[in-house]
């Protein structure tokens, strides 16, 4: 869908700017993605990585164009500072199992459609290719904790409202390792006590082998790191999933 894309994520970023500009707020932390990084020519991902270069599709790209945008909007006035955190793949549920993800229709990513299936809501997992150059075939990703991600942004506000601070920066936000789909999948069915049953079908277009951050940087310029592993990951997904069975969705 990349009319949806570029007019929510490149359209919105540019009129959101406008407003910042005219009301003398010149301060930003981005919520960017792993994404911009496209084909990966190197593991771990680090932040001087190239980008834009085979992003593979167009969520990836608009991140990409912001981040040009903001890059030249720092260049042009120097009272502006932005810091870009490249999310790697968030996931999980806060602790309380209060607040989830709750996605409308069939789930886009992963851990929600693991949570749907365990809970019954769907038949099994869809598992996108299992031929990739990774050590059982499935796609690796760097699967991140959203309370860590959180953190991350604290953090982040921390340093960009430091007085010496100013211009551009960029932050990876990850665990600095990757999971296999099936590892993802093994590590919820421990987590969960539940049978996640998956089929293998044909690889998407777009998807690749393995992506997974090299994250010392935000360690040590922003004190953050990850704190949560899978096994909360999926721990607390399936607090939010089992206690809310439906999402959020009130029944009559």
């Amino acid at each position: 869908m990349p009319l949806n894309y570029y007019r929510n994520n490149v359209g919105g970023s540019i009129t959101l700017l406008e407003v910042m500009k005219a009301h003398n707020v010149k301060k930003m932390v981005y919520s960017s993605s792993a994404t911009v990084y496209g084909t990966p020519q190197k593991l771990p991902l680090t932040e001087d990585h190239p980008t834009g270069l085979g992003c593979t599709n167009p969520y990836g790209k608009s991140k990409h164009f912001v981040e040009e945008i903001l890059k030249d909007l720092v260049k042009s006035d120097d009272a502006w500072s932005v810091i870009s955190l490249r999310y790697f793949n968030p996931v999980g549920a806060h602790e309380s199992g209060k607040i989830g993800e709750d996605p409308k229709g069939i789930p886009n990513n992963i851990m929600p459609y693991i949570a749907q299936v365990a809970v019954g809501r769907r038949k099994d997992l869809k598992v996108f290719g299992n031929d990739y150059n990774t050590p059982d075939g499935t796609g690796v990703r760097d699967y991140v904790h959203i309370q860590d991600l959180a953190m991350g942004h604290v953090a982040a506000l921390t340093k960009i409202l430091t007085p010496n601070f100013s211009g551009w920066k960029v932050y990876n936000l990850g665990t600095g390792s990757g999971l296999s789909v099936l590892q993802l999948v093994k590590a919820f069915e421990v987590a969960s006590g539940q049978k996640v049953p998956y089929e293998i079908v044909g690889r998407r277009p777009g998807d690749i082998d393995a992506s997974y951050a090299d994250v010392s940087l935000a360690k040590k310029e922003l004190c953050w790191e990850a704190t949560k592993d899978v096994l909360d990951m999926c721990r607390d997904t399936w607090k939010w999933q089992s206690t809310n069975p439906n999402g959020y969705q009130v029944s009559k």
